[in-house]
């Protein structure tokens, strides 16, 4: 932010009188909220603590929140029916507290954005931002004020479905994306109508669920926990003050997260101040009892609450149990105190004492022109560009006739992706129709699903899609996955493209004619084959509501792919878990072993190496994390440091020459990487710490500049201390992970 009218001290006396304003408004908030605490019976409290699902209401709902036996509601998305709700709460029941209306606004409300882990793939947080904060917007005007977003779950299984909620395998990169969501839910001032609270979920680790099964365990240290899982949690609270946290399904080391005290009160409260709502995850406290973890459900309940869970979502085991394990001395009065502070804080920072209702009459913003804009931005930005064989891309006027082939290129439902409730296939506009619509003036479109939808083996329409293409100077082929095929509970043991789409592909290689595949997914998809088939291969994710003007105005060169992969793609699913910042190993593969299609018959028994790889599937990923094309090609020269010795104090300025060397004006998104060579326990072989995007004129360079503080090298270390080590660093930046120019530091004691 710049302030060309005001000294230095004059922008610190500003910042002085704003910390003094919150302050005041916070203590003011705090004394309301005593006084209200102090007309509360137990059964209001507990009230306050459970969370009911409001889709269908029914007269025994409407007299609960009469007792003041509901504190919030989830899926009321009807607005006429949230202030029916509100009413009866504000104005029926003893004490007029309002409810907070729950819902899972994840990529979008009505107005639907790529999938999250496409959004990861722009490295653009000011896009992600814009998204969340459309979001907010639309789903408020229904009175929705409390959205389940973002997972920051770190997530390096594409076998998990709910990877496509995530930002993918890198902390830094997740850290800087739930900050930005989380800024875009909440806004400036989370009282503004148009703000939600936003929900930092799954607390902790359940992105690493064993095989990638939903509601799986997990086993992950201590260590691991603080220097891969936690780190985007704790930014998303500290820098942008996310009101509310959700628990995850899973079990770590055989606790559940729900039941886990060093978590939730040590971690969450004491470390990090956290004075927000922490809530469940559906029916999370009886899966405790199926775990074997509670004997009962009296039992989830007194854990839970113990442990620091302040808001119980749909189970009901607080409103059935609380008032007896107060009774019997198993949970304190201060315990539910807390956690109905907690709560209240959460309805008065919304404003909603104030003003719980849906303003009926208020002009809405769904669909808006200004929103469907950012939408398209957004999904432009999210394609990663992965081949580009002969610089096939972008069509050029050559082209005549094109086939469009594929179940992907008009499904309008699963363009939208996972997680999109509220979002209208009505609304959505498909590759397919924008095509026509945009460039059917000029260019022929003959169109042959071949398939019908993702899952389809009948052939029998295949003849069509080979005559189409036949006809055609090339072929648009549109594959993936439909949108139930990933999300909660849509795990997959195999990640290949499903029913005849392989063979769809095969057959149409046998045409001669240039093949553009285009991938809808949410996930990544083992595509070693189909790319290879493959002139282009364009991953376009689940790219949301304006995915089809996107897709056309970048097939046709009007946009330019700048995304870069947030994971990284296997070839085989045997490969998994799979992801670029591993520790380092003892014996890491040389790339020179022997391979299964190398041993001889009757070969004796022998190590053949003795270093880490896969007979079969050899050395290397099918595309690295960070890697993306362009149309246009960036040249990294001349990696320079400020300084090669530093201490922990110092910040690192690193720079780099970036030339664009094609023939478009193009964004390119700068890597920058570091690794600890030496440490007290085993380091990754480098750290994503930083990145930016650049936009460059075709023949143009740019030096690009880098702060790096020292202390972004920190790491929790054998002793379970947070600190910098002293010792030998390199510094590496580039266009992946993997090609990068590198320099070495080293840091002083």
């Amino acid at each position: 932010m710049k302030y060309p009218y005001f000294s230095l001290v004059s922008v610190l006396l500003l910042n002085c009188l704003s910390w003094t304003s919150c302050y005041a408004q916070d203590k003011k908030t705090e004394e309301k909220i005593e006084v209200l605490l102090a007309q509360m019976t137990l059964k209001e409290k507990v009230g306050q603590m459970n969370q009911l699902n409001g889709r269908n209401p029914s007269d025994k709902l409407y007299q609960q929140i009469r007792n003041g036996e509901v504190g919030s509601i989830l899926n009321a998305e009807n607005p006429e029916l949230v202030n029916q709700l509100q009413k009866i709460a504000k104005e029926e029941s003893r004490l007029g507290i309002p409810l907070v209306i729950a819902r899972d606004v994840i990529h979008g409300f009505k107005t639907m954005f790529p999938i999250p882990l496409a959004q990861a793939a722009s490295f653009d947080p000011e896009i992600v931002e814009i998204g969340s904060q459309i979001a907010a917007r639309e789903a408020s005007e229904k009175g929705i004020r409390w959205t389940f977003a973002p997972m920051m779950d770190i997530a390096r299984d594409s076998r998990w479905g709910r990877i496509a909620e995530s930002f993918g395998e890198d902390t830094y990169l997740s850290e800087v994306m739930a900050v930005a969501m989380v800024k875009g839910f909440q806004g400036k001032d989370l009282s503004n109508p148009s703000s939600i609270a936003a929900c930092a979920k799954h607390f902790i680790a359940y992105g690493a669920s064993e095989g990638g099964r939903d509601y799986n365990l997990t086993n992950i240290t201590e260590r691991q926990l603080r220097n891969i899982y936690l780190p985007p949690f704790e930014k998303a609270l500290k820098e942008a003050h996310c009101a509310t946290i959700m628990t995850s399904f899973n079990t770590n080391d055989g606790i559940p997260a729900s039941g886990n005290d060093f978590l939730l009160r040590t971690v969450l409260r004491k470390e990090w101040g956290f004075n927000g709502v922490v809530v469940t995850d559906y029916n999370c406290l009886r899966d405790m009892v199926r775990i074997g973890f509670s004997e009962d459900n009296k039992d989830a309940a007194m854990k839970a609450a113990n442990a620091g869970v302040d808001i119980e979502m749909a189970s009901g085991t607080y409103v059935q149990n609380i008032e007896a394990l107060i009774a019997e001395g198993k949970v304190q009065q201060q315990t539910i105190d807390d956690a109905v502070r907690n709560i209240l804080r959460l309805k008065f920072n919304l404003g909603l004492f104030e003003n719980p209702y849906v303003n009926l009459k208020a002009k809405s913003t769904i669909y808006s022109e200004s929103h469907l804009r950012a939408a398209k931005k957004a999904a432009e930005e999210s394609f990663v560009l992965l081949k580009n064989k002969n610089n096939i891309l972008p069509l050029n006027d050559k082209i005549k006739t094109i086939a469009i082939i594929g179940p992907m290129a008009d499904a309008p439902h699963d363009q939208m992706g996972t997680w999109a409730f509220d979002g209208e296939k009505a609304m959505t506009q498909t590759p397919l129709k924008a095509l026509q619509k945009e460039y059917g003036k000029n260019v022929k479109f003959i169109y042959e699903p071949g398939l019908a939808f993702s899952r389809d083996n009948n052939k029998v329409n295949f003849s069509k899609a080979v005559t189409a293409a036949k006809q055609s100077d090339v072929v648009l082929l549109f594959l993936g996955e439909e949108a139930i095929l990933s999300g909660e509970a849509h795990s997959l043991a195999e990640i290949n493209l499903k029913g005849a789409q392989s063979d769809l592909i095969e057959e149409l290689s046998k045409t001669g004619k240039p093949i553009v595949t285009m991938i809808m997914a949410g996930r990544a998809l083992t595509i070693e084959k189909e790319a290879a088939l493959s002139d282009a291969v364009l991953y376009l994710w689940h790219p949301g509501t304006m995915g089809g003007p996107a897709v056309a105005d970048i097939l046709f060169g009007k946009s330019i792919p700048s995304g870069k992969l947030p994971i990284t793609f296997p070839k085989y699913v045997g490969q998994i878990p799979v992801y670029y910042n591993h520790d380092k190993i003892g014996r890491p593969a040389k790339k020179t072993e022997t391979l299964l299609k190398d041993i001889p018959l009757e070969a004796k028994q022998s190590s053949l190496g003795t270093t880490s790889y896969y007979l079969d599937a050899a050395f290397d990923n099918l595309y690295d994390f960070g890697y993306g094309l362009s149309y246009s090609t960036f040249e990294y020269s001349n990696l320079t440091l400020s300084a090669a010795i530093l201490t922990k104090s110092d910040v690192l300025t690193v720079t780099v020459d970036l030339k664009n060397i094609g023939k478009y004006q193009a964004d390119e998104i700068v890597q920058l990487y570091t690794e600890d060579l030496f440490g007290s326990t085993a380091r990754p072989i480098k750290e994503l710490k930083d990145f930016k995007r650049i936009n460059l004129k075709a023949g143009e360079s740019k030096k690009v500049e880098f702060k790096l503080p020292v202390s972004k090298l920190a790491f929790w270390n054998i002793d379970n201390i947070y600190t910098v080590e002293p010792g030998k660093f390199s510094v590496m930046i580039g266009g992946n992970s993997f090609d990068v120019l590198q320099q070495d530091f080293t840091v002083k004691p």
